[in-house]
């Protein structure tokens, strides 16, 4: 059972790295939808050797860009609240293009993984006005969405063919395709990959939208793991439906004989407590006795305030629900 946590500011040294791994920590997520992989170097040099100060031969997984749309770099972070009007695009909170096309009055509009809620009121040449519904502080970057709406976008960037190319030197083992749409997606990655002479690092498939969902079957034979990235896929499908999508998806990777990955809040009070709550360690629980390959955590070791003690209870919750299903 792999257990992965997520590089970030919080856990940037060689001291806590080390603990992560002693706790069970068994790899690591670096996100590279902000940065490139060159830029992380002094990051996964750490993240190396902390790995083997503990004895552990690490996984590197890097999350590439890939089709998801996110909103422009913020000079500040900005906080929305209930009720203000809100402007995105020319003179606001940067949006792609693509997206102000797709959005029409009375569109949701979706931020930082659902987060916050938007309602667009009106659109106005390169801007559009929108009633914000559930605020919050948004940085840049954020991943942004438009539930019903499909915005066509290409597999990978000229960053994610950058970053592949340099994946082999800085060790990376696998790749994370996001928003996975078809097996053209995975194919698409897969052709970079033996380009740049990396057809040895494996291919994770994020589900993470309704086109991903439908499409599993194909996805199965093009893909090393499956992952169930409940985040964004919890924004394309209503939210008390989620946990049957989970277990859909976990059944088809079973009985095709593909390992899964679930990922997404799994100890997500963790960011700011030193203990989880109890349908945290339940869900974790239950994800390894659904047959899961491997959990993952994100920002409660990336920004989080107890990365090492993160580490310890999800691995001590893996380990209790692996005892009971041998029993």
């Amino acid at each position: 059972m792999e257990i992965y946590g997520t590089l970030g500011p919080a856990c940037h040294s060689k001291e806590i790295l080390t603990g992560m791994f002693r706790a069970g920590m068994t790899g690591m997520r670096l996100n590279l939808s902000h940065t490139a992989l060159r830029e992380s170097s002094p990051l996964i040099d750490t993240f190396h050797a902390a790995a083997e100060e503990a004895g552990v031969i690490p996984k590197l997984l890097i999350d590439m860009q890939g089709p998801e749309l996110r909103i422009g770099a913020l000079s500040h972070d900005v906080t929305l609240r209930d009720g203000e009007m809100v402007t995105l695009g020319e003179g606001g909170i940067p949006i792609p293009d693509c997206v102000l096309s797709a959005v029409r009055p009375g569109s949701s509009i979706l931020l930082d993984d659902g987060k916050i809620l938007l309602v667009a009121e009106r659109t106005c040449g390169n801007h559009l006005q929108a009633a914000v519904m559930r605020g919050g502080i948004l940085s840049g970057r954020k991943s942004i969405a438009i539930p019903g709406e499909e915005i066509s976008r290409p597999a990978m960037t000229e960053m994610d063919l950058a970053n592949i190319a340099d994946a082999r030197m800085f060790g990376v083992t696998g790749i994370m395709q996001p928003f996975v749409r078809s097996r053209d997606d995975l194919i698409t990655v897969r052709r970079a990959l033996s380009k740049a002479g990396c057809s040895n690092i494996r291919l994770f498939a994020k589900i993470e939208n309704l086109d991903g969902v439908r499409k599993i079957d194909e996805l199965l034979p093009w893909a090393d793991e499956i992952v169930i990235a409940r985040g964004d896929l919890g924004n394309a499908v209503p939210l008390w439906t989620l946990p049957a999508v989970q277990k859909d998806l976990a059944e088809k990777c079973r009985h095709f004989g593909t390992p899964f990955m679930v990922v997404t809040q799994m100890l997500a009070s963790m960011e700011k407590n030193p203990v989880p709550t109890r349908a945290e360690v339940s869900d974790i629980f239950n994800a390894v006795l659904d047959g899961a390959s491997s959990v993952m955590v994100t920002g409660e070791t990336a920004v989080g305030q107890y990365p090492v003690e993160v580490i310890d209870f999800l691995a001590r919750t893996v380990r209790e629900a692996q005892k009971y299903s041998s029993v």
